[in-house]
């Protein structure tokens, strides 16, 4: 459990609010995480066994990794479907564990901890579709023209107010850069118009989703 004493991202059909959080952003450039197919495999392998575990009563099964990139740190997301309707996802933004671990950890939360939905069942669990996105570090930009709607996910902070949407939030509702700059702002609990404000700071990252 100690995982929510960190930052802790629950998404609402795709669009996520942030809850807890106090670690500094710094701007940065983007920097995908070159994943091969079978470390794509390997991450749902894990994020499986490790909701299979607590259906039965288990312990997570113990992380063996042999690919390097698996224990560099990483902010993640697992999203959990159900016959194409969400049913459950959490994330961390900032890289503060190895990605194989956030994985491990997201995926047991989408299924039992996500407070909009029931534990996942067995019986879910045989049909439940299981997506990773693991995200590049958050870039402070200068300008909203640097936002390529369909690659970037945004992330917005003013004041006490912060939202996150995932790069896929956008492509799957056909918005535009102002309607997703819109939408970020009303998931942090802002005007729609709220980044246009000069106070108001936007941060970019991309996604390698699988």
């Amino acid at each position: 459990m100690s995982v929510f004493r960190w930052i802790l991202v629950l998404a609402l059909v795709g669009i996520v609010g942030i809850l807890g959080w106090s670690t500094s952003l710094h701007a940065g450039k983007e920097q995908q995480m070159q994943l091969s197919e079978q470390d794509k495999k390997t991450l749902h392998e894990i994020a499986r066994q490790s909701i299979g575990a607590v259906l039965q009563n288990q312990s997570p099964p113990a992380l063996t990794i042999r690919s390097p990139i698996l224990k560099e740190r990483r902010g993640a997301f697992v999203t959990l479907h159900l016959q194409g309707q969400l049913r459950g996802c959490i994330g961390l933004i900032q890289a503060v564990k190895p990605l194989a671990q956030a994985i491990q950890e997201m995926a047991r939360a989408a299924a039992f901890q996500d407070p909009r939905f029931p534990p996942l069942t067995p019986r879910e669990f045989k049909d439940v579709d299981i997506e990773i996105s693991v995200l590049t570090p958050l870039r402070l930009i200068g300008s909203v023209d640097e936002i390529q709607v369909g690659v970037h996910g945004l992330y917005i902070e003013k004041g006490f107010h912060r939202g996150l949407l995932l790069p896929q939030v956008a492509t799957e509702h056909h918005w535009d850069r102002d309607t997703f700059l819109q939408h970020t702002c009303l998931k942090a609990g802002l005007s729609p118009e709220a980044w246009r404000d000069p106070e108001a700071k936007i941060y970019a990252f991309s996604a390698d989703i699988f």
